[in-house]
């Protein structure tokens, strides 16, 4: 028995009372080749042929899978009734919907967030024709907002997992502190961290070729860009550092920085060491607008506002997102307005949220980017850092 699985059913079928939705239906082929986000939630194992996963708000959690799945499924300890087929799912599933006859069924599509839209196309047509002559076609209804709140509301055993690997990523950071010199490459620097997460059992909370995202001064590639194997850490550079790693189920997902001091100098000069504090300004910002009921923009707006009252131009992307099983882990952003992030800036901010921080001054001059991320937790009243916050500029010295 999978007792955090057991966990997040029971959580997902108060969630259906809660927001009026009689049967949730998460519809799937092959989902370890697919991805379905949900599936490690509501299961945590694998299904190979169709299989449909149903709870009700009454409590009923049925499960018809291929004959060849249904012990997995039983020992998942969450799906109380199993049903198994060999040729056909068509008619059990119909009898099944036949016999709980619920107005409004969830299922697993959204348009706004991808966490909750695993239903292919494909899948969907499927389904339609499955349900083709019965009334069920027509009481289809995105499960986004379940989806939303079953990941984004953390239990305290999901919320001390993410505390612990974001622990284990801060100490990556100190040994990387510590190996970081100059001459040494950008690709050195993420082979170096990959190598010390490997040694301690950690995956990476990305893919490999960006994990970690690595900037050495004013020509290194800024965002999703791959470590270089020709731009060197010199005096006068800002280093910058984007990293996560998995642990089990959860990520984290930090920034740092940084200074290289040239001959003489014994503090970053004043332009680098205004950046930074504009920078950790306006997450501090975020971090007092971020508490419950808020919507997702108006945290956004508190440290977006700020950094541009500080002299420094806006960041081109969301200050947030939530971070947990993914490190994109999909639901609500703290993001602004613009139609490419569709209704999620909307969303309203809720106690037991996990939420990155992030932005930065990208744009300065000789020295390179500058950019911070920290993980909170939301609270009754506020944040918690999960994260230690840094709040000083670090130096790197010559290790001549």
């Amino acid at each position: 028995m999978d007792a955090l699985v057991c966990e997040k059913v029971d959580q997902a079928v108060a969630l259906l009372d809660e927001f009026e939705v009689d049967a949730w239906l998460t519809f799937v082929r092959e989902t370890s080749a697919t991805g379905e986000s949900v599936i490690p939630m509501i299961l945590g194992r694998h299904l190979t042929w169709q299989s449909a996963l149903i709870l009700t708000r009454r409590g009923e959690r049925i499960a018809i899978v291929g004959n060849y799945d249904a012990d997995l499924v039983r020992d998942s300890g969450a799906w109380r009734d199993v049903v198994t087929y060999v040729q056909d799912i068509r008619d059990p599933l119909r009898d099944a919907l036949s016999r709980l006859n619920p107005a409004r069924i969830a299922v697993n599509f959204s348009r706004d967030d991808f966490i909750a839209d695993g239903l292919s196309h494909g899948l969907w047509l499927l389904l339609h024709d499955y349900l083709s002559g019965t009334p069920f076609a027509d009481r289809l209804v995105s499960a986004e907002r379940i989806v939303g709140a079953l990941r984004g509301r953390k239990s305290a055993a999901e919320v001390q997992r993410i505390r612990d690997v974001v622990r284990e990523t801060e100490q990556i950071f100190e040994e990387a502190g510590r190996f970081l010199a100059p001459g040494r490459t950008e690709a050195e620097v993420a082979a170096f961290m990959q190598s010390v997460a490997r040694r301690r059992g950690l995956e990476l909370a990305w893919d490999a070729t960006g994990c970690p995202i690595v900037n050495a001064g004013p020509e290194s590639a800024i965002g999703h860009a791959v470590p270089s194997t020709s731009i060197r850490i010199e005096p006068g550079h800002v280093v910058h550092i984007d990293f996560g790693v998995r642990r089990g189920l959860f990520c984290s997902d930090l920034q740092r920085c940084w200074y290289v001091p040239r001959p003489g100098e014994s503090q970053p000069p004043h332009r680098v060491q205004q950046a930074f504090d504009a920078v950790v300004a306006s997450i501090d910002a975020a971090s007092l607008a971020l508490r419950p009921g808020v919507e997702g923009w108006q945290v956004d707006a508190a440290a977006r506002n700020r950094l541009l009252e500080l002299g420094y131009p806006e960041y081109q992307h969301g200050t947030g997102h939530h971070l947990g099983r993914a490190v994109h882990d999909g639901g609500g952003t703290l993001g602004p307005r613009w139609e490419r992030y569709g209704q999620t800036p909307y969303r309203k901010v809720e106690a037991g949220n996990v939420f990155t921080l992030e932005l930065g001054v990208y744009s300065n001059g000789e020295h390179g980017a500058i950019g911070l991320e920290e993980d909170v937790l939301v609270a009754a009243d506020g944040v918690e850092w999960l994260s230690t916050p840094q709040r000083r500029l670090w130096t790197i010295r010559s290790k001549d």
